[in-house]
């Protein structure tokens, strides 16, 4: 079994056990709120921390799964030859937005969240914690991106 499948059963699994842990976060909300009319603090800050968590590591998922939408309207009227350069071209672009965005941005959210010391309101844990999720989906995202290039030229 290559890296790369062992990448996605390891991303497949991680998303699995975080819904599984949202799911009863929020069956435990539901509980307290109705049932003992006293409900818990802390699990509406943890269900957005782990919808956070499920959004970007899916999308790190999706990606190297290669079932994001796309929109193939210029590729399908385009010979062969023409489809492989904007295969490659967006592949790019995508490597490029994801290095900016996830990985310099996110790394920057991290480190500002870090030294700024802040820390969510009811978990008590840093938010930097919360945030590194991004610099991790975003290096994940360009190893799957930069593996298809490579079996793109092959």
């Amino acid at each position: 079994m290559g890296f790369r499948t062992q990448l996605d059963t390891i991303l497949s699994r991680t998303l699995v056990l975080i819904m599984s842990v949202m799911v009863i976060n929020v069956l435990w909300q539901v509980f307290t709120r109705y049932v003992t009319g006293d409900p818990s603090a802390f699990t509406d800050e943890l269900a957005r921390y782990l919808m956070i968590w499920i959004g970007v590591l899916g999308a790190a998922y999706v990606s190297g799964r290669n079932l994001h939408v796309a929109i193939n309207i210029l590729p399908s009227r385009a010979n062969t030859r023409t489809q492989e350069m904007l295969k490659i071209l967006v592949t790019v672009l995508v490597i490029l937005f994801v290095f900016f965005a996830f990985v310099i941005g996110g790394s920057r959210l991290v480190y500002i969240s870090y030294i700024l010391g802040q820390q969510s309101p009811a978990l008590q844990i840093p938010l930097a914690v919360v945030y590194f999720i991004l610099p991790i989906s975003g290096l994940l995202i360009m190893y799957y991106k930069i593996s298809d290039l490579k079996n793109l030229r092959s």
